[in-house]
């Protein structure tokens, strides 16, 4: 079977591991504050502050920036439920906009007309590793003073014009096993303001500033030495996995961009592929069967709008639909959104893929086409 996703985990992060079983110093310490500064280093920013997810990185980012109760965030409903749902957890009002239908990124044309008085922020998702378009989103935020929470728990090295995803905002990452580096669980946030970076840490570590001393109502969203030295020894390797992700997608392209519509790029975006995505002219559900019985790992991200999950729709008021329709009622769905989740579909793109594995992807893609 050619798996949807591998994580590449070697001798090194084997021998990482067992020097901080060895050490007995287990819990958050030196080997996070490294991790943490050579993450930041990557992304170019100041501060990279280590947490236990992706969801935590998110849902503290939300808070450090003073986002609560009677706020709205506008973000997109085609993405994982995380990002709508930190925003629930610190009690604001989700407010879901278009996605642009090459890139499947939130759609920056039509945020401006969602803006209310309440609005207090903007959530863009550089969804499956494409940066989203943000110059005209950090434009439109700084004409209408809200802040940015970069989404870019799917986009580990993704840059605009040289400028990496997670520098323009403040930047959530997540590492997860199928993301594009891992410590197994784990997340991070990175900013150039010092004093979001504290509040974070604290909130992080039970709302201590110190030992002991609790300035805030905090968690413990801690990442451990050991997901650390993973980190560690994984972001050496980073950018050898990033340029094999961009040549396997290069080549998925080559040979399918005539039967299937393939990844959008535009000039001067790095894509890093955390997915190879497709869009199948029908039945994309029978596609991913076939695939399957053929020995194809495939997946579908996401066959529901976040929107459209059923907590949503058992709470309604918990949400906002952007861009009422033409005759001034609330609109029930967004069509963008719901096309591509009824036609998305994910092929193996990751770094451990074989010249063989990949012309069999091709192959048994094209005789699907006929």
């Amino acid at each position: 079977m050619i798996s949807i996703a591998s994580p590449l985990l070697g001798e090194e992060e084997t021998e990482a591991v067992l020097r901080v079983l060895k050490s007995g110093q287990l819990a958050q310490g030196e080997q996070v504050a490294l991790f943490e500064q050579q993450f930041a280093k990557l992304c170019q920013v100041q501060h990279a502050i280590a947490v236990s997810s992706g969801t935590a990185a998110l849902h503290l980012a939300l808070l450090a920036h003073g986002i609560g109760a009677g706020d709205e965030v506008i973000t997109t409903a085609f993405t994982f439920a995380a990002t709508s749902n930190a925003i629930l957890l610190v009690g604001a009002t989700p407010v879901f906009v278009e996605i642009d239908p090459e890139t499947y990124t939130i759609d920056p044309g039509l945020i401006e007309a969602a803006i209310t008085p309440q609005t207090k922020a903007i959530i863009p998702v550089h969804l499956y590793g494409y940066p989203c378009d943000m110059q005209s989103i950090i434009h439109l935020a700084e004409k209408h003073h809200l802040l940015v929470i970069e989404d870019a728990c799917q986009a580990h090295a993704a840059a605009i014009e040289g400028k990496p995803v997670g520098s323009f905002s403040t930047g959530c990452f997540s590492f997860y096993p199928t993301k594009n580096m891992t410590t197994g669980e784990g997340g991070m946030v990175t900013t150039n303001d010092p004093a979001i970076a504290e509040q974070i840490r604290v909130l992080r570590n039970q709302g201590q500033a110190q030992r002991y001393v609790q300035t805030a109502l905090g968690f413990n969203l801690r990442m451990t030495n050991l997901q650390a030295a993973i980190g560690l020894a994984q972001l050496p390797k980073l950018e050898r996995f990033t340029e094999q992700r961009i040549a396997n997608a290069r080549y998925l392209t080559e040979h399918l961009s005539e039967v299937v519509k393939t990844p959008a790029i535009r000039p001067g975006y790095r894509h890093v592929y955390h997915q190879y995505t497709i869009q199948v002219p029908s039945e994309r559900d029978a596609w991913a069967a076939k695939l399957h019985e053929r020995g194809i790992g495939t997946g579908i991200y996401y066959p529901l709008p976040g929107y459209a999950q059923p907590f949503y729709k058992a709470s309604p008021s918990l949400f906002r639909l952007a861009h009422p329709s033409s005759t001034g009622e609330a609109p029930t769905s967004l069509p963008v959104t719901e096309a591509a989740a009824q036609h998305v579909l994910s092929l193996p793109v990751h770094p451990a893929l074989s010249e063989k594995d990949l012309a069999t992807i091709v192959q048994e893609v094209l005789a699907l086409c006929k």
